[in-house]
């Protein structure tokens, strides 16, 4: 037998779809379906029922203000009503299809419609004739949701794709898509896809193929926690409470189930009859409403009796549920710190999803300081002045609040690594393979995966430790996890193979001490910690060496052989900021190559990731889009950071219709190894996407591409049709580029003390490389003229064999053999 409901139905509509909608204030209840018109139901008096008239038949949706609602119909009219009047107020727009769904902004001002036709109209509710068509979905939308900041609109497609549109702007535009998460219905099937926002706005509740409910984030479009096992059949409608802690759902078979958001829990389950379409009170009162396809409303007030329940519907607004709560590391900004992204400040943007003031809500600023010693810093209504009073002088330890100032300081990260994004995250990613785990709340699954199968097999295991950090190389994977109530900080090493039983280890960091950062090379394991050490280990688990960094706190470190790269926040800059400060030492000489110099990041940049290359020298990759290299490292006091390849000038980015940024995994073989990020995103997420290279390009000058060769035009070697300043902006890097790389493969030679016969032969290549574009960018100041000569002669005294035949070549370019100049020995 199904279940009694706590009140009793009242006839609304004909059978059929049946729609309820509350209005903001929650004093009013539309109930709207098949027939021509359209009841109103009074909070707290639902006797007192306005009946509008003259509604076209067939209501596909509805949605509502204070005192008017506005219903889209089966002939294609969205209509607005005055309900005191009684009476249509105007027609916003009309289709020549049937509407399918309606939302509104929470401005009142913006109207978005969906219909058989395969756009989006959003219309200026006060000015019809101002309308905005959204076309970048391929089918019909059968679903349409404004987010409760008004700066998104959810499309649920029938094609079983979610397109979140960016509302803030001139035009909208399209944010993100999400795919694999709703499924695929016609615009006649009851079942629901729709994305209903939580009240946070962080995050939408949407029903998947499996009957289930989960939570995407708004931000990256990743799955996040479900509620599962609530229903047998098509899930046909969801409501959260007005503060987010409660979620109601119904399902064919009649089924009313009420979730709590925090545990995804059920906390009530009830077998009703051909229910349908279910809303809350928006005032967080103990009212549940819900609709039948019989036409009936069901108007349930004190529907929860349990004081729990009722304790968790008017209580404080509740979170989204995220596995990983963005929120939960900015713990800093609500205890007074701006929260910091390596290092600098991160705007805290007023109505976006990361923003704390969604949390705080309207009118909880820091509104405390009051006038109690009679300084005079606040005026008559407990506000701070405009400084007309002139300093203040009152009472040092009163002012302290407010007066207390700390710098800001850099952010640690593991290299290599990725932020939780739903319930899964990168541990390292690099050319040797990638790492990534799984939450799986009571405990996490790590799997390796490697590119090169044939050397390493793959595998993944269970991870009670709960594992944050991880390293990857040929010889072996090093893990790190921090403290529990269970263990201490462990740092934990499986080598890949050897040549005796496989010897993992594991070893417990002291009580109190967490690892900030690891990093891993062919000979030592190297752990930075929370109180400043700097913990190195053999392969084996020996431990070798251990010092206290200079400066700090730390951020991170890197490894490469023998040597270690630590860095660690310095001095503090004149924006408030401190500054980045790195070390590099050789722990089995103990020789220290550079000492607490500064990281070379320019004015509001940040630290996105940092590496060695394959040939051993330190690479840092900034927000800019940079990438550079440590030169002349090896010597104290003689390095310097050498741009290798601006990413915002990539010839692919010229056109300006490209919107994508780089996730930088490597430098190896000459090339930057990064992975390709589309749109708004701003770190790779799963399926694993692709590696991508490009080669260097020193910023030296801008480079135009070059023009097709006219007729009479000479085609050059590497181009046709090049201009002589092309040319030579293009020789001018190319030079720069190469006694760059010629210069670090000098400073890595020259650690042997007796240079090979490889060595040898690579750096003479290297020498004659560099002289062969000198004698062609000689050959374009040739063509100059003799106002140019000046700086021909220049140039061949820029030539590293003067007295071989690079110079005798020099000569036959400047009396005009400029064959000599295409690359010939």
């Amino acid at each position: 037998m199904p279940d009694k409901p706590p009140c009793d139905p009242r006839p609304a509509q004909p059978r059929g779809k049946t729609l309820l909608q509350y209005s903001p204030n929650g004093r009013k209840l539309i109930v709207a379906g098949l027939a021509n018109f359209v009841r109103t139901y009074n909070t707290g008096d639902e006797d007192n029922v306005v009946i509008v008239d003259n509604v076209p038949d067939e209501t596909n949706a509805v949605i509502a203000g204070d005192d008017y609602f506005i219903a889209g119909n089966e002939d294609g009219l969205v209509s607005q009503f005055n309900i005191q009047q009684k009476r249509l107020d105007k027609l916003l727009v009309r289709s020549s299809l049937p509407i399918r769904a309606l939302a509104i902004s929470p401005d009142e001002k913006w109207v978005a419609v969906s219909s058989d036709e395969v756009i989006i109209k959003v219309v200026d509710r006060h000015d019809i004739e101002r309308i905005t068509i959204l076309r970048e979905h391929p089918k019909i939308i059968k679903h349409l949701s404004y987010d409760p900041y008004g700066q998104y609109l959810a499309a649920s497609c029938i094609d079983g794709i979610i397109y979140i549109y960016s509302m803030v702007g001139e035009e909208p535009t399209l944010f993100r898509t999400v795919d694999g998460i709703i499924r695929r219905l016609e615009v006649e099937d009851e079942a629901s896809s729709e994305c209903v926002w939580h009240p946070d706005g962080r995050a939408f509740a949407c029903a998947t193929a499996t009957r289930d409910i989960t939570t995407v984030s708004v931000a990256d479009g990743a799955q996040q926690r479900s509620f599962l096992g609530g229903h047998m059949t098509d899930v046909l409608s969801l409501a959260w409470s007005a503060n987010g802690a409660l979620l109601a759902s119904t399902s064919r078979d009649g089924v009313l189930v009420l979730w709590e958001t925090k545990t995804q829990s059920i906390i009530r389950k009830f077998d009703y009859e051909k229910t349908m379409n279910v809303t809350w009170h928006p005032q967080a009162e103990n009212y549940l409403n819900w609709t039948t396809s019989w036409g009936e409303v069901y108007i349930c007030p004190d529907f929860l009796k349990d004081e729990a329940h009722i304790r968790l519907l008017k209580g404080p607004r509740a979170r989204s549920p995220f596995f990983h709560d963005p929120l939960d590391d900015t713990s800093a900004a609500i205890n007074g710190r701006k929260p910091l992204v390596n290092g600098r400040p991160k705007p805290l943007r007023a109505g976006t999803p990361d923003s704390l003031d969604i949390l705080l809500g309207e009118g909880e600023e820091e509104d405390w300081i009051e006038d109690d010693d009679g300084a005079g810093y606040t005026n008559g209504n407990g506000k701070r002045t405009n400084g007309h009073l002139g300093a203040l002088n009152g009472h040092t330890g009163k002012r302290g609040r407010q007066d207390y100032w700390s710098p800001q300081i850099h952010e640690p990260f593991q290299p290599g690594a990725t932020p939780w994004r739903g319930n899964r995250k990168y541990l390292c990613l690099n050319l040797t393979g990638f790492v990534w785990t799984v939450d799986q709340d009571t405990h996490h699954t790590v799997t390796v995966e490697f590119y090169d199968r044939e050397m390493h097999r793959d595998f993944h295991f269970t991870d009670p430790y709960l594992y944050d950090k991880a390293c990857l190389n040929e010889r072996g994977t090093l893990f790190s996890c921090p403290s529990s109530d269970d263990h201490p900080a462990m740092v934990f090493y499986r080598p890949h193979e050897t040549w005796t039983t496989r010897a993992d280890w594991r070893t417990e960091l002291p009580n109190g001490e967490e690892a900030t950062a690891i990093a891993l090379s062919k000979n030592f394991v190297t752990v930075l910690t929370t109180k400043g050490y700097v913990r190195v280990y053999t392969l084996f688990g020996t431990p070798y060496r251990i010092w206290r960094q200079k400066s700090g706190p730390a951020v991170t470190c890197a490894a490469f052989d023998d040597y270690v790269l630590t860095i660690g926040n310095g001095p503090v800059g004149s924006d408030g900021c401190t500054q980045l400060v790195y070390s590099i030492e050789d722990v089995r000489q103990e020789y220290i190559c550079q000492n607490e110099d500064v990281v070379a990041l320019p004015e509001a940049a940040t630290l996105k990731n940092i590496f060695f290359s394959d040939d051993g020298d330190p690479c840092i990759y900034d927000s800019s889009g940079t990438l550079l290299i440590l030169a002349h490292w090896r010597t104290p006091s003689q390095a310097k950071w050498v741009p290798l390849l601006d990413t915002t000038q990539l010839d692919r980015l010229a056109s300006g219709r490209k919107e994508e940024s780089y996730w930088p995994v490597a430098v190896a073989q000459g090339k930057f190894h990064c992975i390709i990020l589309k749109g708004g995103d701003q770190h790779p997420y799963f399926p694993r996407p692709l590696l991508s290279e490009f080669d260097f390009k020193i910023p030296v000058s801008p480079l135009a591409p070059p023009k097709k060769a006219s007729e009479g035009e000479v085609e050059e070697e590497d181009g046709i049709g090049e201009s002589n300043a092309q040319s030579s902006a293009r020789l001018e890097e190319s030079f720069v580029r190469t006694s760059l790389l010629y210069s670090l493969f000098d400073d890595s030679s020259s650690v042997h003390t007796r240079l090979s016969h490889t060595q040898k032969t690579e750096l003479t290549r290297r020498q004659l490389e560099i002289d062969k574009i000198l004698l062609q960018l000689l050959a374009v100041e040739c063509r100059e003229g003799e106002e140019r000569g000046m700086r021909a002669l220049e140039i061949v005294r820029l030539m590293r064999d003067r007295g071989g035949k690079m110079i005798e070549a020099a000569g036959k370019v400047a009396g005009g053999g400029e064959e000599c100049a295409r690359g010939e020995d």
